[in-house]
């Protein structure tokens, strides 16, 4: 079995963290994805660009968080940029986990890409200054939710009355 926070090839960074970075392009700040496991919550904290180079990385927190079966929040307060790979990695945690995933600290080139995209539909997007209110726990987005907790499907035809 492996430690959700000593990931391999990650470096600790302190107690209970973990981090990779991707290879990032240019002048431009590579992003990286921190894994913290808090005794309620896991907690991903993404910063940087947010892109393909960090596909892997991303792949793999979606791994580690789904394993501790806590609710996940991702904190995107340091996200410079955003594009499909992001929005990919949120999506795939928004149905492989049974709590709804809360998004904390998004910029506003963040909120804006959940918006046009309609992934935040499948999030909880928690308003600045509301992070330490109460998360909702049963996700709404009407999609069957894979995880280790199995499949749960919507209701079908035939099981309407």
């Amino acid at each position: 079995m492996r430690d959700v926070n000593s990931r391999s090839g990650a470096r600790p960074t302190e107690a209970g963290h973990a981090s990779t970075s991707g290879s990032g392009t240019g002048g431009s700040e590579p992003g990286s994805v921190h894994v913290i496991v808090h005794s309620d919550r896991t907690r991903i904290v993404l910063s940087g660009e947010v892109d393909a180079d960090l596909g892997p990385d991303l792949a793999e927190a979606t791994a580690d968080a789904e394993s501790t079966g806590l609710p996940i929040e991702v904190d995107a307060q340091h996200v410079t940029f955003m594009d499909s790979s992001g929005i990919a990695f949120l999506a795939r945690l928004a149905t492989r986990v049974t709590d709804r995933v809360r998004i904390i600290h998004a910029p506003e080139t963040v909120l804006f890409l959940l918006e046009v995209t309609r992934i935040g539909e499948l999030l909880d997007v928690v308003p600045e200054g509301q992070e330490d209110a109460a998360p909702v726990t049963a996700p709404d987005h009407g999609l069957p939710t894979i995880g280790p907790g199995g499949r749960q499907s919507p209701v079908g035809p035939d099981d309407v009355a």
